[in-house]
Formats: structure tokens, C-alpha cells, sequence
């Protein structure tokens, strides 16, 4: 009996070990890691960290072209060497990087002529704590000039394709992050959401995006469009890498004063909390005239799904809703106009070679060296803030800022009733066709409809996938907005339907 048993369990075993070697063969060959995969293989010694970058370099190397998602690839990790990250879990992972973002030694470009040769001199504070914790760096990827977009369209470098169908937009500005993690040409990607900038092309491209309360997130570093909107977030396959991410990127920094000091919770260890009892607010705004019928569709499909799992759905109104577009598009350009006027083309960056004056260096260098976007932006900006306007224009649209953050305050405010989070779509459509908005400017600000009411509020939001739509048969993006500083239950509840979804 004994040696019967005996080997019964060395088959076991030996079919057991067959059965690793066979999924390990299928993801060496696949790839498709999340960021558990990578540090489970690691750990059990399936792999070699440097093995599997080659293997995500070799992919990028070969997809690539088609898709545009990078305008710059590394052949070394840049991280830090260093024991103990073998113990963290983004030791080891390939990750993309916007490229609005500094890495010291590499080509920074923001996506613009004016900063085609610039190399960064110093590391941006995420980037230093990517490194730290033993993250490698695949590349820089591609992004509408100066964050400046919705589409991946107003790059100087191109535009990226979206990997479900190369005729369609990623959604932007973090366009090339977005179709990087969803065409698995990196495992996660950082991205800067100003208006939506993470969260709409998360959306579009079928993956999470997360946009962290503005000043959770270092912003040392990153080329600056709107400094009192722009935010540094993740861009993940799943709900818990984004939440393993956050754990590393967040905390005060002496470098950038609107951080806040405050204590950084571990955002994997709520995630699997049952959500029975919840306050979900579905704002009425949210459902008018411009939400496609196929992403409604899906949307309400999802929130009854949040019902399904013991939540209890509150219809709430968000009053001033309907101005948070021409708030934002009158502020963000203001603040625009004034970070974009230190490209002169005298300190650093593009530099006319034809000017006969300083006067003509300035004109020319701007002239030839920004795209329209950018030269929209700072001519709206620099009228709006012009003396006799500042106050019919600026000051109004601060104002209306601060009802829409009062909005969303009433509705959260636990005192009265309020609500734990509130839920609705990121974007009003699927991917559209390249070149389809690219004529009417306006077209494509209306795509940001749902996303800036968190800028302009400094709000935490998420982006998750919830299915594709019944005819476009392209990604539509469910949103859960949180209360400052609360990006636990935003996790929370997109973990525990990502459960569902799946």
C-alpha cells in the first residue's frame, strides 16, 4: 500500500509540475501579465525580471509601428538596484511612461515640436518612487501635445490607433498609456488626467484608469498644462494593480507644495469588503441629451448590477452640472496661457533659426514649434485673462467652480443624507473614428463632459470596463467619483463589480 501510494503522489506531482511548465509556456508566449502575475512568477522562480522585459521589448518592437503608443523605447530598465525591491510588488514589472513626464537622461517631449530634443535633467518624483521600488521602464509614450486633447490626435508625433480597431481614436490626452496597457505592450502605464486625461481613454481602450484627489499625487516633474487641475494616475489591466500602483506613486513631496501631508492607507486591504448597504448616487445630469444610447444602455446595466450586490441606488442632482465644460474651458486655458509662455524658444526647447530679433525668436519659435491646440489654448487663455475681461471671464468661471464643488459636497455630506459614492459613464461615446472630430474643436470638448466636473472639484475618480456596445462593439468606461482623499471605497466598489463584470 504504501508503495502504491508512494506513486500515486510522484505522478501527482510530476503532472503537477507539467501542468506549471505548461501555463508558464502559455504566458512567456502570450504574455498578458498583471502585476500579480509578475511578482508570483518572480517569486516562484518561473522567470528572470530581464527575461520578461526582453520579451515586452520584443513586442513593442513588432506591434508598435501599427499603433503608435510610444514615441520612445529604452534598452535598459532604469531602476534602482537594490535587495529589498525584490520584495515590493512592482519589483521587476514593465511599465510605460506618459511622456510628460521626467526621466532623467531620456528625451521628455510632451508630445510637441517645441520639445523635440529636450532631455530631461532630473527624475519626476514618481518616476523616482517607480524606481525605488524596482519598476522597469519600457518607455514614453504618446500623448496629445501638452496633455492637450481628447483623442491621441494632436501629437506632433502622430496619432496613436486604438488596439480594438486601428481605424478608431485611443481617447486621449494619455492616449499611447491607455493603448499601451490594452494592447499589453507594458503591464501598467502613468498617465495625467487634467480634464480626463486617464479616465476617458481608459474608457475607450477597455482598461482602469484612476485619477487620485488632486494633491494625493506628486506633480514634481511633470510638464505642467493646467497646475491646479492636473493630477498623476494609473493606468492598470485590473482594479488591484491600480490599487498596488497608488500604493507606491502617492505621498507628500517637498517639491511640490500642493501635496497634502496626510497618512497613505494600503489601498489593496479593503478591496474585497462586501459593499452591501452602500449609498450610490446616480445623478439625473448624467442621463440627458448627448449620452449615446448604446453607453447608456450598458451604464444602467452595471448600476443595477451595484443594486444586485446590496447597494442602495439614490437618484441625486448635480445642479450645476451642465457649466462644468465651459468652466473648465475657460479656466484650463487661463492656466494654460501662463505654464506655456516658459517655451521662448531662448532657455530650452525649439528655436526659430530664421529670427533677426529677440521679438521674432519669441514670435516665430512659438509659431513654429506649438500645434493648434496649444496655440488655441494660449490665445483663449491669454484673452481671457486680458485686462476688462478677467472678470466677465476668469473670475466667472472660478465662481462656477466653486458651485460645482459645492455640488458634489451636498452630495457626499454623511450629516445629510449623502451618499458614499456617485456613479455614471466616463465618456459619452465609444471610440470614435480617427479624423471623424478633428474639424470641430467643440466636438471634442463635449467628449470630456463627464470627466472635468472631478478636475474642476479635485475629486478621486475611476474608470472601469463594463462591457462594448451594442453596435460599435468597441469599450464603454463605468465611473465611481469618491469624496477627497477617499480613493478606498472607490476601489472598493469597482473591485467588487470587476468581480461581477467579469
Amino acid at each position: 500500500m504504501f508503495f502504491r501510494a508512494s506513486r500515486k503522489l510522484k505522478v501527482f506531482k510530476v503532472y503537477k509540475a507539467l501542468d506549471e511548465l505548461y501555463e508558464l509556456y502559455n504566458i512567456m508566449n502570450s504574455l498578458g501579465f498583471t502585476i500579480k502575475d509578475i511578482k508570483d512568477g518572480l517569486q516562484k522562480g518561473h522567470f528572470k525580471a530581464e527575461e520578461i522585459f526582453k520579451k515586452y521589448s520584443d513586442k513593442i518592437k513588432k506591434e508598435n509601428k501599427k499603433l503608435n503608443a510610444y514615441l520612445s523605447t529604452f534598452d535598459q530598465h532604469y531602476y534602482t538596484t537594490n535587495f529589498e525591491e525584490q520584495r515590493t510588488p512592482l519589483f521587476g514589472v514593465p511599465a510605460a511612461i506618459k511622456d510628460n513626464m521626467l526621466i532623467e537622461g531620456t528625451i521628455a517631449t510632451a508630445g510637441s515640436k517645441i520639445l523635440k530634443n529636450y532631455i530631461a535633467s532630473y527624475d519626476a518624483t514618481v518616476v523616482k518612487k517607480l524606481k525605488k521600488a524596482g519598476t522597469f521602464f519600457l518607455g514614453k509614450t504618446n500623448l496629445d501635445e501638452f496633455a492637450m486633447g481628447t483623442s491621441t490626435e494632436n501629437s506632433a508625433f502622430g496619432p496613436t490607433k486604438n488596439p480594438h480597431d486601428l481605424t478608431r481614436v485611443p481617447g486621449g490626452s494619455s492616449g499611447g498609456s491607455a493603448a499601451a496597457v490594452a494592447a499589453d505592450l507594458a503591464v501598467f502605464a502613468l498617465g495625467s488626467d487634467t480634464g480626463g486625461s486617464v479616465r476617458q481613454p481608459a474608457s475607450m481602450c477597455g482598461i482602469v484608469g484612476l485619477k487620485p484627489t488632486y494633491g494625493r499625487v506628486s506633480r514634481h516633474g511633470l510638464i505642467a498644462m493646467a497646475s491646479s487641475f492636473d493630477q498623476i494616475g494609473p493606468l492598470t489591466k485590473n482594479v488591484y494593480d491600480a490599487a498596488l500602483v497608488l500604493n507606491v506613486i502617492c505621498g507628500h513631496d517637498i517639491f511640490d507644495s500642493t501635496t497634502v501631508s496626510r497618512e497613505v492607507p494600503d489601498f489593496t486591504a479593503n478591496l474585497e469588503k462586501p459593499i452591501k448597504g452602500l449609498r450610490v448616487g446616480v445623478p439625473k445630469e448624467f442621463f440627458r441629451a448627448g449620452l449615446s444610447a448604446e453607453v447608456e444602455e450598458k451604464i444602467r446595466a452595471t448600476i443595477k448590477k451595484l443594486e444586485n450586490l446590496g447597494c442602495n441606488i439614490i437618484d441625486i442632482s448635480l445642479p450645476n452640472f451642465e457649466y462644468a465644460l465651459a468652466a473648465y474651458y475657460i479656466a484650463v486655458p487661463c492656466e494654460v496661457s501662463a505654464n506655456l509662455a516658459r517655451f521662448d524658444g531662448v532657455r530650452y526647447g525649439y528655436s526659430s533659426t530664421d529670427a533677426k530679433t529677440l521679438l521674432d525668436s519669441y514670435c516665430e519659435s512659438r509659431s513654429e514649434g506649438f500645434g493648434p491646440e496649444p496655440k488655441r489654448r494660449i490665445m483663449l487663455g491669454t484673452y481671457a485673462l486680458s485686462s476688462g475681461y478677467y472678470d466677465a471671464y476668469y473670475l466667472k468661471a472660478q465662481k462656477v467652480r466653486a458651485l460645482i464643488k459645492k455640488d458634489f459636497d451636498d452630495a457626499f455630506n454623511p450629516s445629510a443624507g449623502g451618499v458614499d459614492v456617485i456613479v455614471g459613464p466616463t465618456a459619452p461615446h465609444t471610440a470614435f473614428k480617427l479624423g471623424e472630430k478633428t474639424s470641430d474643436p467643440l466636438a471634442l470638448y463635449l467628449e470630456d463632459i463627464y470627466t472635468v466636473p472631478l478636475n474642476l472639484a479635485g475629486l478621486p475618480g475611476i474608470s472601469i470596463p463594463c462591457g462594448l456596445g451594442r453596435e460599435s462593439k468597441m469599450p464603454i468606461g463605468f465611473q465611481v467619483i469618491g469624496r477627497p482623499f477617499d480613493e478606498e471605497i472607490i476601489l472598493n466598489v469597482s473591485y467588487q463589480l470587476e468581480q461581477v463584470l467579469k
